[in-house]
């Protein structure tokens, strides 16, 4: 089970591509992602506990696809600041668990930076937080190369716990894309090869993920994403991209490429990213149909 989505679904520059400007009366982002998607990552989450009364409100709109997944990432509190309280355990925990007695939880995304590295206070503060969400199915994202060893791996699967494998601007010192699953939930994500802004203290998070893949680049982890699925009973493809709308087109190539459907992507988006029109068959404009 292949499951492939973007990073987010709710942003303004989506407007007038990914979705029509104005919107039409009932229109539903979220519920027109998952007529084309069967997955979604959460975005909000990491930048504060998602309220079970949102939760109600994405699985209600999402109710026409039996297929579709939510992954969620974990509040930057716990991965980035340190500094969540248990009353923010709390919180977080009460949105995630609406989420998971749902069915629609696929896994919860723990994603540190970079300067994360291998250290034994890190390891350590890493080994704890799992402990603390141990109920939900995880999966971690590092991006420092010093986390590819053996023995970080036996322990996260001694733990159940998966990682996701990513696409990044490679440094010296950087995790390079690779094939590593060490639970039942294989994850991969892909961020854009943004050198210039990867880094960069004063990049907006827009430029640091605006690119887009050629599908002579997606290509590689059409095999990367295979080889995970034998391995993994449930696999999540994300396309963190989100800029104008290129984690939907490459999301979509990324399907056909794996031998799945295209989505009707609309046609506005098409125009922008001509180089993509051969995978839809049938382009269309987002209309209220969705939702």
């Amino acid at each position: 089970m292949i499951r492939i989505g973007p990073a987010g679904w709710h942003y303004k520059d989506w407007q007038g591509l990914v979705y029509p400007n104005p919107e039409p009366r009932g229109f539903r982002e979220l519920a027109y992602v998952a007529s084309l998607f069967d997955v979604v990552e959460i975005n909000t989450s990491f930048y504060g506990p998602p309220r079970p009364a949102a939760i109600k409100s994405w699985i209600q709109q999402v109710a026409d696809n039996p297929r579709f997944r939510f992954t969620a990432k974990l509040w930057k509190g716990f991965t980035h600041e340190r500094n969540a309280t248990a009353k923010d355990e709390r919180e977080v925990k009460e949105g995630l668990t609406a989420l998971a007695e749902s069915a629609r939880l696929g896994a919860v995304l723990l994603q540190f930076p970079w300067s994360f590295k291998n250290e034994e206070e890190n390891r350590v503060y890493l080994f704890g937080l799992l402990d603390r969400f141990r109920e939900f199915p995880q999966v971690i994202e590092v991006r420092h190369a010093s986390w590819n060893q053996p023995a970080i791996y036996d322990s996260l699967a001694a733990r159940g716990v998966g990682v996701c494998n990513i696409d990044q601007p490679l440094f010296k010192r950087s995790l390079k894309p690779g094939t590593q699953v060490t639970s039942g939930v294989g994850y991969v994500r892909l961020h854009g090869r943004n050198y210039k802004h990867w880094f960069s203290p004063k990049a907006t998070v827009r430029e640091r993920y605006d690119y887009l893949y050629s599908m002579k680049e997606l290509e590689p982890w059409v095999e990367r994403t295979k080889a995970i699925a034998t391995q993994a009973q449930e696999t999540y493809a994300i396309a963190n991209n989100h800029n104008l709308g290129k984690a939907v087109v490459n999301a979509a190539a990324l399907e056909v490429l794996l031998g799945q459907p295209a989505p009707r992507l609309p046609a506005a988006l098409l125009e922008r990213y001509p180089e993509f029109r051969e995978i839809v068959t049938n382009p269309t404009g987002a209309d209220s149909s969705a939702g």
